[in-house]
């Protein structure tokens, strides 16, 4: 099954049980982000170990306004059993993910250490 919603600046698809985020992710985007994560949650959140992963690889930009919705469905999966993973959080992303302190309520993906 494969959806995809676009607008102007940001791109949700569903692959699979993964959830793909582009673009940017900012203040405008948030009530879609918020919908297709709790969607996302909703239909997938079962699986396995409950981890519900979202591929933000594509993301070029994020605000704290964008995290806030991913911690607020993080927090959503934890209070059910589950876990929202972030896969390929680019440098930007991580370090703001730390100033905004919501590291704390994010799981990152841990990637292989090339060798």
């Amino acid at each position: 099954m494969s959806a995809t919603i676009s607008t102007i600046s940001t791109d949700l698809r569903e692959t699979g049980a993964v959830l793909v985020l582009g673009g940017d992710l900012d203040v405008r985007s948030t009530a879609e982000l918020r919908n297709a994560l709790y969607e996302h949650l909703r239909v997938h959140g079962s699986y396995t170990d409950g981890r519900v992963l979202v591929d933000i690889s594509e993301v070029t930009s994020v605000d704290a306004t964008a995290l806030k919705v991913v911690a607020a469905a993080s927090r959503r999966a934890r209070r059910r059993g589950g876990s929202v993973v972030l896969r390929g959080a680019c440098p930007a992303v991580r370090r703001m993910l730390h100033l905004t302190h919501l590291i704390r309520l994010v799981e990152l993906e841990r990637e292989p250490i090339p060798a």
